[in-house]
């Protein structure tokens, strides 16, 4: 991009200025070495805890030193998802970016819009002297995608506001006053390499093309499952053609939907023509029951050299049946919020991994704390059956909604009164930090927003240029009638 930035114009020059910065999950360490030069850099007052958490604060401007308190928060880290003929390093490369319409996207890579664009508009606030605020509290945490480590281990005290407007949300013209919890369930495989069985040939199968998404706030947008697919045709080739498993690898991250799979196996060479046939057949109904909803799916064969080794064959049929009976999608709707996802699983990535083991990682999310756990322990169910060790993930608790929230009632009356319609007030089934500040700060008064971000969690990822100005607007007013203490 050129030095010519979209409206907000102060918002996207720091966007694009940080997405030159690397910044994966668990490795901030120069997102986080920037935002502390640019504190430096506009004398104002910063703290980090052992975590790595970081506080900004900025005083009042003129006539609003009598407000309370407001603390902005974002996380540093992005999701680093690229497609499979991308040659890009996500801790060292920057993302690059490019406009289409009313569109910023990235080549090939997530954008890290998600939380990037709410990193950026604290820095414009916090860089701005025009900009009408009473005192800010800048919270910027790490390892939000990956664990939440930076809220889990974030102290209480170490911001002061009362009131927390998290920067975080995709839907512009939504506020969200509530979230999921979720916990992660995994399993683990161990097999026996094995010799290969003699006159076989090898085969290579290839999901892609799909869509992908984040398994919260896409799990109920009928989205392809790369590992379910490739499943499907492994399941049945392994009872008709006693096809011989080498490898499997499909999805990355815990909370995104898998967008490819690969296997790697082989068969008799008498039965090669005959399993040809029967993946057409299985290619041609999964291209019919998905040809609307995943139009550029790919799923295809060829051949591939033979591999050193096959896994024993017990641990092939436990893992197939395992991943073919492993829910994943919505397990129930919201009774009391219409539209929204009560609970649902992902069944996110499988991984050979070192010292002969097979790691299966899915997630879980739940409004209600005791279906987050029912529907975790169903997932163990289905992988203890199969012989696998199963654990479960620390978890992190919901943001149970408060309709009598005055940070909500300001921000409605800003919206309505900048865009003259009434936004749509929701919970969100995606998990946001904000259940964890409440356990440390329980007298928090909270809201999110943000513009709208489509495709995140995968390099479909891009953000609305509109909707950022919107955005942009609206914090800015719910800023200047925050009320007085």
């Amino acid at each position: 991009m050129s030095t010519s930035y979209p409206k907000p114009e102060e918002v996207f020059q720091y966007f694009i200025e940080i997405s030159k910065i690397p910044r994966p999950s668990k490795k901030e360490g120069k997102i986080i070495s920037f935002i502390e030069e640019f504190a430096r850099k506009h004398e104002l007052e910063i703290k980090k805890d052992d975590a790595g958490n970081i506080l900004i604060k900025k005083t009042a401007t003129p006539g609003f030193e009598n407000r309370q308190p407001v603390v902005l928060q974002s996380h540093m880290d992005m999701v680093c998802e690229k497609n499979s003929d991308v040659n890009h390093d996500f801790t060292t490369d920057p993302i690059q970016t490019y406009i289409d319409g009313e569109w910023l996207k990235a080549k090939g890579t997530t954008l890290g819009a998600d939380d990037g664009i709410g990193i950026a508009a604290q820095l414009a606030i916090l860089a701005s002297s025009t900009i009408q605020h009473g005192p800010i509290e800048c919270l910027f945490t790490v390892d939000e995608e990956t664990g939440l480590t930076g809220a889990f281990e974030m102290k209480s005290g170490f911001f002061d506001s009362k009131i927390l407007i998290n920067l975080d949300s995709e839907d512009e013209g939504e506020l969200f006053i509530g979230c999921a919890g979720g916990i992660d369930t995994v399993a683990t495989f161990a097999y026996e390499p094995t010799k290969v069985p003699s006159d076989s040939v090898a085969m290579k199968l290839i999901v892609k093309g799909l869509q992908g998404g984040h398994s919260g706030d896409d799990i109920d947008k009928h989205k392809g499952n790369s590992i379910k697919l490739i499943n499907r045709f492994l399941w049945k080739g392994t009872n008709l053609f006693d096809l011989r498993l080498s490898h499997l690898d499909g999805g990355n991250l815990r909370n995104a939907i898998p967008r490819e799979a690969f296997a790697i196996f082989t068969v008799h060479k008498d039965d090669k023509a005959r399993l040809i046939l029967e993946f057409e057949s299985i290619r041609s109904d999964i291209y019919n029951e998905w040809h609307d909803a995943e139009p550029n799916l790919e799923f295809t064969i060829d051949d591939a050299p033979i591999p050193e080794f096959v896994i024993d064959e017990p641990t092939q049929y436990d893992l197939l049946n395992a991943l073919y009976a492993c829910p994943h999608g919505v397990m129930a709707m919201s009774r009391q919020l219409k539209g929204l996802v009560e609970t649902s699983t992902n069944l996110a990535s499988v991984k050979f991994i070192q010292d002969n083991q097979i790691l299966v990682t899915t997630s879980q999310r739940s409004a209600l704390k005791s279906a987050k756990y029912d529907v975790s322990n169903m997932v163990e169910s289905v992988f203890r059956l199969a012989n696998a060790n199963t654990q479960h993930g620390e978890g992190y608790p919901g943001w149970a909604p408060n309709t009598n929230s005055k940070i909500l009632e300001i921000t409605q009356n800003s919206y309505k009164k900048l865009f003259g319609v009434t936004p749509i007030v929701r919970a969100i089934h995606a998990g946001l930090e904000c259940g964890l500040f409440l356990e440390k700060y329980p007298y928090l008064d909270m809201i999110s927003f943000g513009p709208t971000i489509k495709g995140a969690h995968s390099p479909d990822e891009r953000l609305n240029i509109p909707s950022t100005q919107k955005f942009w607007e609206l914090l800015l007013d719910v800023l200047k009638n925050i009320p007085e203490k």
